[in-house]
Parts: structure tokens; C-alpha cells; sequence
């Protein structure tokens, strides 16, 4: 079930609210399995078969959680075991096909099955190495409540796409968290702002992105770069909308989420842009993956090796497809690049091209990451620098600048911190007395969010549905 579907909106989310906040406030854990239950439900809702995945997961993760207290001799041993438990089901559903495709390729016939991926898995897998990590390390104690481990791994609003949790931030709050209105009311406010991310410019953006990608021998220099920006804006909102509607409603039900982007477009290096882009997902890799190897404490050369593990493995961990690992390497080697090579003459630049350096380059790498092979990869970037089969310009991309012109005008200021610029503005004026800006402070974000949901409601009346990008992942 995808937050910007009609049964979700209208049906799901309003019973879900209601059976929560019916339970006394004071009943902490009749509200906690309220979440629990409705979270079951959701995921649910894609197909039975699905459930057992999460709930081997979930299970394995409590029982291996409080395992590694039971003997220090054994703990290492029970850290991979229920680590390893975990990453079955991801490695079988997710790497099955590609590893079967690629041995075929190499000359043997087996038969690739079609395993149908459970939606989400790679995010409450990695939330569960995380948890099964701190509690080895002593960062945590083991979590005995199962429902309450339960409802970490399957927390509904950041279930199939994150923010990737950490325990020792979540759990804390299943015990003493009180909701209040204005929490409520922001929650409600961010949650119509990420719907409209997602219904009123990420879908339609993707019209242009997938008309370029699948353009064949039509394809011009201008249709290449109109499709590659068209997607690199689609993700992003695509993306950060279901963040945002996943922090609303985590706001709603008392349970803040960690943010996952900070206008990652403003970056000025693949460096930076890594610091604002899937903010958790970073981190994850860094605390449980490129620390543990050894980081950058150690000589150039392991550091390198470090860095190339840890960006196939996340290249990988977005799919299985040699697209996915060549774009974790390409960006491997831009960080190892500016670190070790340009990163000094970069730093000299003038800030707009140090910024066009970075635009360009992620639009590069969003055309790995979106293209079906690396051939059409390929034939994408060699249209974009001029070896386009169709020639420069066409009808086609001319129709596409002016069916979404709209669209286009919204979606590149809203990719920069405009509403923070305009918040401190109008902050501003508030402190020096202005009646307006305080009046705008309060009630122009609240006004603008009804008028943004009514505007997507219609949006998803008036065409076909649109599941998240993310969701494959």
C-alpha cells in the first residue's frame, strides 16, 4: 500500500489515527500495539506471502538481540549467526536472479525463478543489523519486548522506504513519548507537502524521464538532457515526498524520524552531495561497514579498498544489476577523486562552478542509475555529449518542456532551500514586530497544505496510480 493511493488516504490512514488516539494516552502499550497491528496490516496489504519475511526478521532479531547476552564466549558467533538469518532472505529474494543470469551468461543453463521481492526488504533488514550490531557492541541493551522490537522493524511510516532507525533513538520513545497538537498539526502539515511531492511533480516529471529512456533512435542531444534532469528532479521528489510523509506521520503518533535529505542539489562536490543525499542510509554504511573495515586510519591503499567495498555494496544495495554496482564505483571513484586528486583545485573554484561540477556529475550518475543495462547507459551519455542518433533538438523534447512548463517552474526553486530563506524572512520580520509575517508564520504553511491536498487529491483521481521508485529497493 503506497501513501499516495486513494484507499491509503482515505480508508487506511484515518482508521489508523482513529483506533490510535481512541486508546487512552496513558495506556502506552495499548497505543504501541495499536501501531504494531495497523503496521502488520500495511504491509499486509501487498500480498500474505509477504509477511513471513518481515516477521522471520523480526523474530530472528529479537531472539538474536537477547542471545548475545546469555554468554561472552559464544557472542561473536551469535552475532553472525543472526546476522547471517537476516540477510538470507534478502540475499535469496533480491541477488537470487542476478547471480543465476550471470553464471548463464557464462556459458551454464539453470533456471532463474521468479521470486517476487518483498517490498522494504533491504530497509528493516539493514534496521536489524543495525539493532543486532549495537546491542554486540554494548551501545544498546537487548530489547525483551518483542511487540516492542516488532513495532521497530515494522513501524509503518518508514517501513518500505526508511528513514533506516536506529534502536537506541526509536526505542526509547515506544516507552515515554507524548503526542501533542501543534506535533500533530506540523506532522499533518509535512505529510501534504511529501504528497505533493510525489502526486503533483515527481509523477509528472517522470512522463519526460521515461519518454527519453525509451526513445531509441529518436533520441536528441536535447531530449537526452531534458530526460536525465526530468529524472534526476523526479527522484529527488519522489524520494524526499515519501520522507516527508513518513516524518508527518511519525510526528502524528509521537515518534520522530531522523531526517534523510538536505537539499542535496545545493551541493558543491559528490562529497557533499553524499552528506545531504539519503542521509541514513550514509550513515548506516559508515558506522556499520566502512568503520568497522577501518575507515580511513590506516594506509592510502586499504583506504581505498575500503572506500570500493563500501560504494559496490551500496551501489548493489539499491539492485541487482550491474547498473546499480557501476554507479556505486563511479561514485567511489569521484570521493576518492576529490579526496586524493581534485579535491584541492576544486575547493579553489568559484562557488557556481564548483556547483555545476557537482550538478552535472550526479545528473551523470542518476543516468547510470535509472538506465536498464549499461549499454543504454551508454548510448544515453554519448547523446548527452553530442552523439545523439536523432541530432540536436526535436518536436518531442520541445513538447515535453512545454506539457509540464508548470511543472518544471515549481520543481527547480523547490529543489533549493527556498522555504527556509523564506522562513527566515519572515522570522525576521516577526522579531521586529511585522503583524503580517507572524500571521503568514502561522497559518500560511497550515493553508498552503490543504490547498496542496485537495490539488493531489484531484491529481490522483484524474490518473493512473504510480507506486514510489524506491519501493523496488
Amino acid at each position: 500500500m503506497a501513501f499516495s493511493s486513494m484507499a491509503f488516504l482515505f480508508g487506511f490512514l484515518p482508521a489508523a489515527v482513529l483506533c490510535y488516539f481512541l486508546i487512552p494516552a496513558r495506556w502506552r502499550a495499548g497505543r504501541s500495539g495499536a501501531l504494531l497491528l495497523f503496521s502488520l496490516l500495511f504491509y499486509a496489504w501487498g500480498g500474505l506471502r509477504l509477511l513471513p519475511a518481515l516477521l522471520w526478521s523480526c523474530l530472528v532479531t529479537w531472539a538474536g538481540g537477547l542471545l548475545l547476552t546469555v554468554g561472552r564466549r559464544r557472542r561473536r558467533a551469535v552475532f553472525r549467526a543472526a546476522a547471517a538469518l537476516n540477510l538470507l532472505p534478502l540475499v535469496c529474494f533480491k541477488y537470487t536472479a542476478f547471480l543465476l543470469e550471470n553464471l548463464n551468461a557464462l556459458g551454464l543453463e539453470l533456471a532463474v525463478p521468479e521470486l517476487l521481492l518483498p517490498a522494504g526488504i533491504s530497509f528493516f533488514t539493514f534496521q536489524a543489523l543495525s539493532y543486532l550490531a549495537d546491542v554486540y557492541w554494548g551501545t544498546i541493551p537487548p530489547e525483551g519486548n518483542f511487540p516492542r522490537l516488532a513495532l521497530y522493524m515494522a513501524f509503518f511510516p518508514q517501513l518500505l522506504q526508511g528513514p533506516i532507525v536506529r534502536y537506541g533513538d526509536f526505542g526509547p520513545l515506544l516507552a515515554d513519548r507524548r503526542e501533542s497538537v501543534p506535533e500533530i498539526s506540523a506532522g499533518a502539515v509535512r505529510f501534504c507537502f511529501g504528497l505533493a511531492k510525489k502526486v503533483l511533480l515527481a509523477d509528472a516529471l517522470g512522463n519526460a524521464a521515461n519518454a527519453a529512456f525509451s526513445a531509441g533512435d529518436r533520441l536528441t542531444v536535447g531530449l537526452a538532457w531534458l530526460g536525465s534532469i526530468a529524472y534526476t528532479l523526479q527522484l529527488y521528489f519522489d524520494f524526499s515526498g515519501y520522507t516527508d510523509m513518513a516524518l508527518g506521520l511519525g510526528g502524528v503518533f509521537g515518534l520522530p524520524l531522523p531526517e534523510n535529505f538536505d537539499y542535496p542539489y545545493i551541493a558543491r562536490s559528490a562529497t557533499e552531495f553524499w552528506r545531504r543525499w539519503h542521509i541514513t542510509l550514509s550513515r548506516w554504511f559508515r558506522d556499520y561497514v566502512y568503520i568497522p573495515l577501518g575507515g580511513n586510519r590506516c594506509s592510502r591503499g586499504r583506504h581505498l579498498l575500503n572506500l570500493l567495498a563500501v560504494w559496490l555494496l551500496t551501489g548493489l544495495w539499491h539492485g541487482a544489476a550491474w547498473t546499480f554496482a557501476a554507479w556505486g564505483l563511479y561514485y567511489a571513484a569521484l570521493l576518492i577523486g576529490e579526496k586524493y586528486l581534485w579535491g584541492g583545485a576544486l575547493e579553489r573554484l568559484p562557488a557556481p562552478l564548483r556547483h555545476a561540477y557537482a550538478l552535472v556529475l550526479i545528473n551523470f550518475g542518476w543516468v547510470l542509475f535509472r538506465a536498464g543495462s549499461l549499454g543504454q547507459a551508454g548510448e544515453m551519455i554519448a547523446a548527452m555529449l553530442g552523439a545523439a542518433p536523432g541530432g540536436g533538438w526535436s518536436g518531442e523534447a520541445a513538447y515535453y518542456l512545454r506539457q509540464y512548463a508548470w511543472e518544471w517552474a515549481v520543481a527547480l526553486p523547490a529543489a533549493l532551500p527556498v522555504k527556509v530563506w523564506l522562513s527566515r524572512l519572515l522570522e525576521a520580520r516577526r522579531e521586529e514586530g511585522g503583524r503580517g509575517a507572524a500571521a503568514v508564520l502561522a497559518f500560511g504553511p497550515k493553508l498552503l497544505a490543504l490547498v496542496l491536498l485537495g490539488l493531489s487529491a484531484v491529481r490522483l483521481l484524474s490518473s493512473t496510480f504510480r507506486s514510489f521508485l524506491y519501493f523496488q529497493f
